[in-house]
């Protein structure tokens, strides 16, 4: 189980849309990073320690499972995606974002990357304003003083002027779903998108118990002998699982993410089974469906044909390699009747073709803004 830990981060911009800048780097962290519990009022100040436009500074208190420096490394990575452009001069310059890591929880750190507290934080009545305003009684992990006594005390009496805006906490999905399915065809990276998820959001996670199905291997060896038992023993087992997990919910998890949705089964039986077996499975399958809680939102990841045969290759399990495109094809073709037809669910279709979320932070975030800003 991962541990969440309370961050202060102080964002500032002096370059362009100033506004918009800050409120894209809010929506990069509240998206990549965890969940963004307070944020300050937009300051006004002078720029510090050479002559540039003004700075619109805020403070912003973050809760995260990422350590110290992995999470000044993505903080970095945002910063270089809104276009901040370090020189090799360490003077000071104007930006378009600049992000400080502030205080870490109890952490004292000094390397040659971080050092935790911000060694110039106290310094700085643009830092302290700002974080006074959402954390007035926080102690100083070294001082042992809050920042408020620090903000009296502080030796810059530069003008700091608060405006009349206001920026937008992003809304987590942890807040807006209490249920999430996750579906796609063999390949498309389902199970890889909900463990990121469940991950970052502190989700309890259901996952397919595909490898534990002693009729896979052998259906792919002989589909029409192994078909019917393949199909029944994952239905049983997905209706079962679901059951159990959904009852249970983990009070020390903010929602419940999953990697298949029961309709997954009605899906490849159709593909699979003989006319008559499809029948007999869907009498039954229509009797465990009444009894299973819908997910608030079900998302479709959709990969192209060529793509799901190279990650299924790339993935190297053995029983899938001669899995063939006509197959993947017919699953397709299913999945598509299936959210045509069932008006019932919130669903959302992701095309994740050309996105390689795992390794590319933009293209996780590009599927993120899609699932913060579907509608319930």
């Amino acid at each position: 189980m991962k541990h969440f830990r309370d961050t202060y981060l102080s964002l500032g911009s002096n370059q362009g849309d100033k506004l918009n800048y800050l409120q894209q780097a809010i929506d990069h962290i509240g998206v990549q990073l965890g969940s963004i519990v307070a944020i300050s009022p937009v300051y006004q100040t002078a720029s510090f320690g050479f002559e540039a436009d003004d700075f619109y500074n805020i403070c912003i208190r973050l809760r995260t499972n990422y350590k110290p420096e992995n999470l000044l490394r993505k903080l970095l990575d945002i910063e270089t995606s809104l276009g901040r452009k370090r020189g090799d001069s360490l003077a000071y310059e104007s930006r378009t974002i600049d992000i400080d890591l502030l205080l870490y929880e109890n952490c004292v750190i000094q390397t040659k990357d971080l050092t935790l507290p911000h060694p110039q934080m106290l310094k700085r009545a643009f830092v302290l304003k700002p974080l006074q305003a959402i954390a007035p009684d926080l102690i100083h992990n070294i001082t042992n003083k809050s920042i408020t006594e620090h903000l009296n005390a502080c030796l810059d009496k530069s003008k700091i002027e608060i405006l009349n805006v206001s920026l937008k906490k992003p809304i987590s999905i942890s807040k807006k779903y209490n249920y999430i399915a996750i579906e796609g065809n063999i390949g498309a990276g389902k199970t890889t998108l909900s463990s990121m998820l469940a991950d970052q959001f502190n989700a309890k996670q259901v996952l397919e118990r595909f490898a534990d199905n002693p009729f896979l291997p052998q259906f792919y060896k002989d589909k029409d002998r192994f078909a019917f038992p393949l199909e029944m023993s994952f239905l049983a087992d997905r209706y079962q699982q679901l059951t159990d997990d959904l009852a249970q919910f983990d009070l020390f998890k903010s929602f419940i993410i999953s990697d298949y949705y029961i309709f997954k089964s009605l899906i490849f039986a159709q593909v699979t089974l003989a006319k008559d077996e499809y029948a007999l499975y869907r009498r039954v399958f229509d009797i465990m469906y009444k009894e299973i809680t819908k997910p608030d939102l079900y998302i479709y990841l959709y990969q192209n044909t060529d793509r799901l045969l190279v990650n299924i290759k790339k993935r190297g399990r053995e029983y899938e390699q001669n899995i063939e495109a006509s197959y993947l094809d017919k699953i397709h073709k299913g999945y598509a009747n299936f959210v045509q037809s069932e008006q019932t669910l919130n669903t959302l279709i992701i095309d994740v073709s050309e996105l390689d979320f795992v390794s590319n932070p933009a293209d996780y975030h590009i599927i993120m803004q899609q699932i913060i800003k579907n509608k319930l």
